[in-house]
């Protein structure tokens, strides 16, 4: 008699069945459209590295990368991305925004009202709208909660929308400095804060607040060098660091990889934070012909913030937007910014692009090219400096700045040619980050 459901049997059909899984596994795999290259066509391409604007340009993007950036109009092949009257350029970088948060009258009440939540979640708004803006990254300098730190995570893992960011988390400064969270508070919620709370007296603690806030996960350092327009304290100009204490917080900043940014709109604290050894000075409004020398011969770079300075000249004359303390103090240094950079750039010392975004509301963030050619700077040089030159300062030059081969695929896209026209970099109509695109025509 035929046993026809012998073990055998049965092993050898289950082993078929398994066989033939396999193969419609395969067949299925082999019928899906395989992930296509994206090749883009420029009628133009600003060139960041020389500093013009080139013609015809075909850029073929894979996996996140430029795997190809060559002159002339592509082949025709599907999903070409057609940007033939526009001219393409690198994304943007903001080297001085405040991401987390964005100004207004309930600013000194928010931070008794709001939680490290509330921050965190109006945060993401900010970052999206600094994305669409054509800024791929940014550097923050400034917040509280760490919250920065989070979002970086976040959208590293395409959790939520928005920018590269290297962040500074919690400022710097000394006691009663323009960053001391506890300025204006009643003597009995002051407290003593100290380094863990980015308050510095000494050189040891210097060197402890460094290591705290690598400890945060931040990036960078941020140093307030002076006193501050919208802090509340009297002056917005003094110095408020040792040149001692700035020393020690670049030489331990450099054990972690990190370099050091000074908020410092007065000069006695701007020649300190120089001598100190930081890499960028914010605002620089009190600049004198010395520290410009200084600022040339120490490498060291200014980041103008004119954005921020004509924002709160103009909010200083608009009743209760400003408390009364600080209300003098904005109308004050407000237009002092655009005039000192104008002699800033004229004597030569290295400018790269920031504006204090949040001081102001985000996503405005390109007035800043208008008042830089404003200021003198030709509109090809104040394209540089929001590409390949802050790609230099945060080391990151080998893979963005520039729309070469071989870097990240950070592209955006103007409707005409921006060094005749610079207000055409508040228009942007394509951001691609990372290779994903985010706006398009």
């Amino acid at each position: 008699m035929l046993t026809i459901f012998s073990n055998d049997n049965i092993q050898g059909y289950t082993d078929m069945k398994r066989l033939a899984n396999l193969l419609l596994v395969l067949m299925i795999a082999a019928a899906l459209p395989v992930q296509a290259k994206t090749t883009i066509y420029c009628g133009h391409l600003f060139d960041s590295t020389k500093g013009e604007v080139r013609g015809e340009y075909t850029i073929v993007v894979d996996a996140g990368k430029l795997v190809d950036v060559q002159p002339g109009a592509p082949k025709q092949a599907p999903g070409n991305i057609e940007l033939g009257s526009y001219t393409c350029l690198p994304g943007l970088t903001d080297m001085h925004t405040h991401i987390s948060s964005q100004f207004s009258r309930t600013t000194y009440m928010d931070r008794f009202t709001l939680n490290a939540a509330d921050y965190a979640i109006q945060s993401t708004v900010y970052a999206k709208r600094t994305l669409m803006a054509g800024f791929t990254t940014v550097r923050n300098l400034g917040d509280s909660y760490n919250v920065t730190v989070a979002l970086r995570n976040a959208i590293n893992k395409g959790i939520v929308p928005g920018p590269h960011i290297y962040t500074a988390a919690k400022s710097l400064a000394t006691t009663g400095g323009h960053a001391d969270p506890t300025n204006g508070m009643a003597a009995n919620l002051m407290g003593d804060p100290g380094p863990k709370e980015g308050v510095v007296n000494s050189v040891d603690d210097a060197r402890k607040a460094v290591r705290q806030r690598y400890k945060d996960g931040a990036d960078l350092i941020k140093i307030t060098a002076t006193g501050g327009v919208l802090s509340v304290a009297a002056s917005g100009d003094n110095p408020q660091f040792t040149v001692e204490e700035i020393r020690a917080i670049v030489d331990t900043a450099k054990d972690y990889g990190f370099i050091v940014a000074a908020h410092a709109h007065g000069t006695e604290g701007i020649k300190r934070a120089i001598l100190g050894g930081v890499t960028t000075i914010e605002h620089g409004t009190y600049l004198d012909d010395e520290a410009m020398a200084m600022m040339k011969q120490h490498g060291t770079y200014l980041v103008p913030t004119i954005s921020a300075g004509k924002f709160v000249a103009k909010m200083s004359k608009v009743d209760g937007y400003y408390p009364d303390l600080v209300r003098p103090k904005a109308a004050r240094i407000g237009p002092v910014a655009a005039a000192n950079f104008a002699r800033a750039y004229k004597a030569g010392v290295p400018i790269t692009f920031g504006t204090d975004a949040g001081v102001y509301p985000h996503g405005e963030n390109a007035k800043e090219f208008q008042y830089m050619v404003e200021g003198g700077m030709p509109a090809n040089e104040a394209l540089q400096s929001a590409t390949i030159v802050p790609a230099r300062i945060l080391g990151i030059a080998d893979h963005t700045g520039s729309l070469e081969k071989g870097k990240v695929a950070d592209i955006i896209a103007v409707p005409g040619d921006p060094t005749t026209n610079i207000t055409l970099m508040s228009d942007v109509r394509f951001v691609m980050k990372d290779g994903k695109i985010y706006r398009r025509p």
